[in-house]
């Protein structure tokens, strides 16, 4: 049952907006057992492509995120829950006049659950200044697979990213151990250069846990040929993690779906079943 909807906060300086999920076995298949929202954030009813799996998407209606704007996003899977989550187009952090946009998801999974995070890509506006941060708790064996694809400016409309300021997190643990920390921060200035993204506008992450060299092999397998961008696969201790430098967002997109579905079946057990939505 959903949760009543709580009425959405604006003040001068943007939306506040939160979404809970706890997702939960049921029947035959994992249920959407909680949910509630607060302002323009919300779900529609879950998906069954593949029977036991439970997908979801994400809304978001204003479409964009501005400046002052504070979207907070929390997902728990329980045990025995297996769900996945994307959303239906690309987030979009717009210019911002002065304040700063924040968005966190914190995804928690307990012992014997899995959970795939496969959004679609982040478009940074040139001028936007954000904060997004992403954290991803695992219990025990618990299992995830996240990406996360940012577009530093608009290159299809030759507007390059040279004023603003962002700071993306990730963060993945198993208990209190990290298992992966990494932190993108961008100012004018830093994207060139081996020490910052070496002029490309595209940078992606994706990270699959629970996996060992023979699942590395598969993904690199999985990797198309590159050309005039960059591919990486590497592990750390059991989370396998590809990365992707390059010019277009649809081409990581779809390098990281060739790795998913690549990896799917030694990680989770399953065939790939890419959602029905990135096909429209």
């Amino acid at each position: 049952m959903a949760a009543p909807v709580s009425p959405p906060t604006q003040t001068p300086k943007g939306w506040t907006a939160c979404l809970e999920l706890g997702f939960g076995p049921g029947p035959g298949r994992t249920q959407l057992a909680r949910r509630h929202h607060r302002g323009p954030l919300a779900v529609q009813r879950p998906f069954y492509p593949e029977g036991e799996v439970c997908h979801v998407y994400l809304l978001h209606p204003p479409g964009g995120v501005v400046g002052g704007d504070r979207l907070d996003i929390q997902v728990q899977t329980a045990t025995g829950a297996h769900a996945l989550l994307t959303t239906p187009g690309a987030t979009r952090l717009y210019r911002s006049a002065g304040p700063e946009a924040r968005v966190g998801q914190h995804l928690q999974l307990q012992a014997g659950s899995a959970l795939e995070w496969l959004p679609q890509e982040t478009i940074v506006f040139p001028g936007a200044r954000a904060r997004l941060a992403t954290t991803i708790q695992l219990e025990a064996d618990a299992r995830v697979a996240a990406w996360e694809i940012q577009c530093l400016g608009r290159p299809a409309n030759r507007e390059p990213f040279e004023t603003g300021e962002l700071d993306f997190r990730l963060a993945l643990w198993r208990g209190q151990v990290p298992l992966l920390l990494e932190r993108l921060r961008v100012t004018p200035g830093t994207l060139e250069g081996a020490a910052g993204l070496r002029g490309f506008p595209v940078a992606g992450t994706f990270v699959v846990s629970g996996t060992d060299d023979a699942v590395a092999e598969q993904a690199r397998a999985a990797l198309p040929t590159a050309d005039q961008e960059m591919f990486g696969v590497t592990r750390v201790d059991d989370v396998l993690v590809t990365r992707y430098l390059g010019h277009s967002t649809e081409r990581a997109r779809r390098a990281f779906a060739a790795v998913w579905g690549a990896v799917r079946p030694s990680a989770f057990g399953r065939p790939a079943c890419p959602p029905r939505i990135w096909a429209t």
